[in-house]
């Protein structure tokens, strides 16, 4: 079965939204072990669809069976492309996606997409994006790759693009290390992602 039959965007002609597509992004960070439960909790909001972008370091860190929502790697952009005509995955996702969470975001991705660079799906699908639909990212790393000066920099050129942040929090790290770093717990994601949708007008109707 083609894997982009279900990215269609809406028809113009349908006046009603009835669902809400939150895609999720997850990049290499420990805090990639979460991913599952997030889906979850965003399963949870009335009339969300939640599909997945991984970079390949983030399969590292989560089950793949645990998901109960399609997975979307950087292989599967370059299966599906093989001619003129053939769908592009990324400009699919990024057409599909009302509302997209970063979570976690881990250094590396955060300097890519503040500096521009799109090396695989998932920062293709944000270099490409849409800037009047909300991006929602939630940066995790150890607290001295969170202290550098850089950090800042890159953070506040996300915010520039319109990005919203779901800041990073204060704990013993997995690594041993305490401090800020940590990504923000579940349910202040959800939260913070059942407030923009609310903030859009993006909410599930009968």
């Amino acid at each position: 079965m083609d894997p982009t039959t279900h990215l269609q965007p809406r028809s113009p002609a349908v006046a009603i939204q009835k669902n809400i597509h939150v895609l999720v992004g997850v990049t290499g960070s420990v805090a990639a072990l979460k991913l599952p439960l997030v889906v979850t909790e965003l399963l949870k909001i009335p009339g969300v669809e939640v599909q997945v972008v991984t970079t390949e370091r983030a399969k590292h860190f989560y089950n793949p069976q645990e998901l109960p929502v399609t997975l979307f790697g950087d292989a599967d952009e370059w299966q599906l492309w093989k001619g003129r005509s053939d769908p592009v995955l990324h400009i699919d996702l990024r057409r599909w996606a009302d509302l997209m969470l970063v979570a976690p975001l881990d250094a590396n991705t955060l300097a890519k997409i503040a500096g521009g660079i799109c090396d695989n799906l998932l920062t293709c699908i944000i270099r490409a994006w849409d800037l009047s639909k909300p991006l929602l990212f939630c940066p995790a790393m150890n607290t001295a790759m969170w202290e550098h000066p850089i950090t800042a920099r890159q953070i506040e050129q996300m915010k520039s693009f319109g990005y919203v942040e779901i800041p990073c929090i204060v704990k013993k790290l997995v690594c041993g290390d305490e401090g800020r770093g940590a990504m923000a717990e579940v349910p202040t994601i959800v939260e913070k992602v059942k407030t923009v949708l609310a903030e859009r007008g993006l909410t599930a109707q009968n």
